[in-house]
This record gives C-alpha cells, sequence and structure tokens, in this order.
C-alpha cells in the first residue's frame, strides 16, 4: 500500500524539483545580466547632459552687501537650471571684506564647478574671490592682487592683527585650490617680500604683489589665459552647452547702489534733514517730500537686499510718529526719546553691519543738524516757533492806543484848583482835568497853559502876569 503510493508520487516530486532549479537558473541568469547589479556597484561619474547650462555670474563694481544678496540668488537659480559649470565674471576694486568672505563662502561650497574669469581686475576682495573658484582663467592685460585691508577712506590699515586675519584668509583660499599661500600672504602684507623664480623677480619688502595675467599663470595662480567668455566655455569643456548669464535685476541694481556706505549716509541725511525742515519751518512741501523719498530709498534698498523687514519699516515710521506728536502734545520729553529710540532702531536693525549703520546715522544726524541750522537762519521768518510768538507791536504809530487822546487840548487856558506838585487838579472851560506841572511847582487858583499831552497825562504850565 505505502509502495503503490510511493510510486505514484515519484513523478511529481521530480517535476517540482525541475521547476526549482529552472527558477534558480533564472534568477541567477537575471542578476549576472550587465547592468543587473549596476545600483551596487559604484560607477564612474557620467558627463553633464548636453542641456545642462554653463552660467556666467558677474562680479562686478564694489564688493558690498547687495552683491552678496545678488550671488546667493543667482547661485541657488544656477543650481534649479543644473548647471554644469558656473563662471564668475570678475571687474572689480573690491569692497566690504566681510561681504567679499562671505561671497568666497559660497563659492567654495558650491556643489557646481566653478571658473573664475578675471576680466579686467580682481583686486582686494575681488582676488579673495577669485582664488576661491576651483580655477582661474585671466583676460590678457588683466591683473589680479594688491588685497591689503584699506578703512572706508582708503587709507591702508596696518594693524597687525586685522592684516594677520586678512592673510590668513587669503592664504586658506589658496592652499585649498592647491596654490602658493606665499603669494597669496604677499598680496596681502607688505612685510613679507617673496622670491619669485618663476618670473625672474623679487617682491621687496614695503611693496604689495599684483600678478598680471602672464605672471599669474606661471606662478600657478591661473590655469588658462582668455580673451573673452566664449574661450573660457571652450577651456572648460562647455561649447556645446548652452550659455546662460545671470543678470542683477533693476530692483537687486537698486539695492546694490542703496547698501553703499556713503549713499545710505546721504539718504539718511537728506531724510532727517527734510522731516526736520518741513516741521520746523512749515510751508516748504518739497523739504517733506524729499525726506520721505530718502527714507523710502534707504528701507527699500535693504529690504530688497534681504536686510530689512516689515517690522523694522513698521518700528522706523513709528518713531517719526512719536517725533511729531512731541510736538503737539506736552510729555515731558518722554514721547520724543520713545520716538528717537524707534527710529534709531528701525534704521539700525535694517542694516547688514548693525555697527556700521549707527555710526553711518551718527554721522548723517550731525550733517542734518548743520543743514537744518542754515535754512533754519535763513527762512527764521517761517518757522513753526513764530506760531508761539506775540510779535504785534501796540503802538501809536501802529494805531493803538489805551486811553483816549486830547491832543485839542494844547494851547488852552484854565485855572489851578489845587496846588501842582506837581499833579493836581485844573479847570479848563468848567472841564476839571488832571494835570502836571512842567517842571515848578504851582499853587492854587494861578493861571494855567497846557503845553503837552500823551495819553493821559496833560503837561501844564503857569502863565506869567
Amino acid at each position: 500500500m505505502y509502495a503503490a503510493a510511493d510510486k505514484t508520487s515519484e513523478p511529481c516530486f521530480i517535476r517540482r524539483l525541475i521547476l526549482w532549479l529552472a527558477l534558480v537558473a533564472g534568477v541567477a541568469f537575471v542578476c549576472l545580466l550587465p547592468g543587473a547589479h549596476a545600483a551596487s556597484v559604484p560607477q564612474a561619474p557620467s558627463a553633464p547632459p548636453l542641456a545642462a547650462p554653463v552660467v556666467v555670474i558677474p562680479v562686478d563694481r564694489t564688493i558690498e552687501s547687495g552683491l552678496e544678496r545678488f550671488m546667493q540668488r543667482a547661485f541657488a537659480e544656477a543650481q534649479e537650471l543644473g548647471a554644469m559649470h558656473i563662471i564668475l565674471d570678475i571687474d572689480t576694486l573690491g569692497g566690504s571684506v566681510e561681504s567679499a568672505e562671505h561671497i568666497g563662502q559660497l563659492v567654495k561650497e558650491s556643489p557646481i564647478p566653478t571658473i573664475a574669469y578675471v576680466r579686467g581686475k580682481a583686486i582686494s576682495a575681488g582676488a579673495y574671490i577669485a582664488l576661491n573658484a576651483n580655477r582661474i582663467a585671466m583676460e590678457p592685460g588683466s591683473s589680479m592682487g594688491a588685497a591689503a585691508v584699506v578703512d572706508g577712506t582708503g587709507s591702508e590699515i596696518e594693524n597687525v592683527k586685522v592684516v594677520s586675519y586678512w592673510s590668513g584668509q587669503m592664504k586658506a583660499a589658496a592652499e585649498l585650490r592647491g596654490r602658493n599661500t606665499q603669494v597669496a600672504e604677499a598680496m596681502v602684507d607688505k612685510q613679507v617680500g617673496l622670491s619669485l623664480p618663476e618670473l625672474g623677480r623679487e617682491v621687496p619688502k614695503g611693496q604689495i604683489l599684483t600678478l598680471t595675467a602672464g605672471e599669474a599663470v606661471k606662478v600657478g595662480y591661473a590655469e588658462t589665459t582668455a580673451a573673452d567668455v566664449q574661450e573660457v566655455v571652450r577651456f572648460i569643456g562647455g561649447a556645446d552647452h548652452p550659455l546662460v548669464t545671470i543678470e542683477a535685476s533693476a530692483a537687486e541694481q537698486v539695492a546694490r547702489f542703496v547698501t553703499l556706505p556713503w549713499v545710505s549716509v546721504l539718504l539718511l541725511l537728506i531724510g532727517i534733514a527734510g522731516i526736520a525742515i518741513e516741521m520746523l519751518v512749515a510751508g516748504f512741501g518739497i523739504a517733506g517730500v524729499l525726506g520721505i523719498l530718502g527714507f523710502g530709498l534707504y528701507f527699500f534698498g535693504h529690504y530688497i537686499a534681504g536686510f530689512a523687514g516689515v517690522e523694522d519699516v513698521a518700528l522706523f515710521i513709528a518713531g517719526i510718529f512719536l517725533l511729531i506728536l512731541e510736538i503737539f502734545v506736552s510729555s515731558f520729553g518722554i514721547l520724543g526719546f520713545l520716538g528717537a529710540v524707534c527710529l534709531f532702531s528701525g534704521v539700525v536693525l535694517s542694516a547688514y553691519n548693525m555697527k556700521l549703520a549707527a555710526l553711518n546715522l551718527g554721522i548723517a544726524f550731525l550733517g542734518a543738524v548743520v543743514v537744518v541750522a542754515i535754512v533754519v537762519k535763513i527762512f527764521q521768518h517761517r518757522g513753526v516757533w513764530n506760531r508761539f510768538i506775540l510779535r504785534d507791536k501796540l503802538t501809536t504809530e501802529e494805531g493803538y492806543v489805551s486811553v483816549v487822546t486830547r491832543r485839542e487840548l494844547v494851547g488852552k487856558t484854565g485855572t489851578s484848583v489845587t496846588p501842582l506838585r506837581p499833579a493836581g487838579t485844573a479847570v479848563f472851560d468848567e472841564e476839571r482835568l488832571d494835570v502836571v506841572a512842567d517842571g515848578e511847582f504851582i499853587p492854587a487858583n494861578r493861571t494855567v497853559t497846557i503845553t503837552f499831552v500823551e495819553g493821559s497825562r496833560i503837561v501844564v504850565k503857569e502863565v506869567k502876569q
């Protein structure tokens, strides 16, 4: 019984075994196909698709917070486009060290390869930005270097700590891209001195290093020279890729201009002086408009640049309102103090650098005081204070009299009723009048004549017989 059962089940078992073997063989065949395990095997990086553009970002004029904001937007847009390469089109004499550091960090951390194309000059902070790029190309006749730290007036800063810090930043950027750090140091610190055998020249102490395009290539600071952007594109192998240039918008260009330190000071001066003149010398109109435009441009530029928020603008407007209210409401200076605090806070908090903003506001305030003083002096007859000062003179010449002046009495003759010592009473045509003797005392019952009348004062003189 059991044997019969075994015989009848033997073919089924064999068939199942064959099916399992076929399944295993199929799986093994699939696994051995080319590319079946590609996900688990590291592959060589593929070339970017031809649709990936080469993005050109201009880095020109002064390096400041407005440029930094534009660069952030441009790099983000390049990533959205899936760019194969970014070309930094540099032509600048430098600018803010702080902004340059932030832009350099942006370039250094970019996931998209970068090449700095020095078209004209990459001086000071511009050289630092170029050093952070993966590669550097330079236009024939261009230059790079002269990265000494200077103040707002253009005077070189010789503070050891400041020079050492900026020198370290330049050296770090050079080291990151495998460049000679001593060359970067010589661009900042004139006390270094440097021998450049590749160029057959010495940079003595007391001089700052600047490299031409040809010299930069020889010392390894630039990979190539290029006559134009198209040549740079060919150098990086992007000739078959579309070329896209990201330009600053009109609002960003305004923001870049407005956030320049000297422009910010000028706008604040116009704003403070304009509002103050309109409040003190009523009737101008144009002064108030200029004041509002000055403050409006200041906050517009800083808002577009991403530094000012709505709350900063609201704080500033509250300050102006409180200062105006102080003029008409007696608050013992409390409203004025709160208004000044709000105004100061609104300006400072909306700026990129609060310390610099406070300095700019102080300079603008002092300048506005001078301007307002001059305008008030010239137009003092139109000042608002005239409304609180009584300037009318109640003189006889103006037609104002306190009593009736009886000038018709002059020359009349009468009799003294009482002794005049010197005041007394006299009768003229049966009219009793209070009179004053002119000089000497006059006894009663003497003949007198009126010689002078002024208001209620009647002066008489004795008539000698």
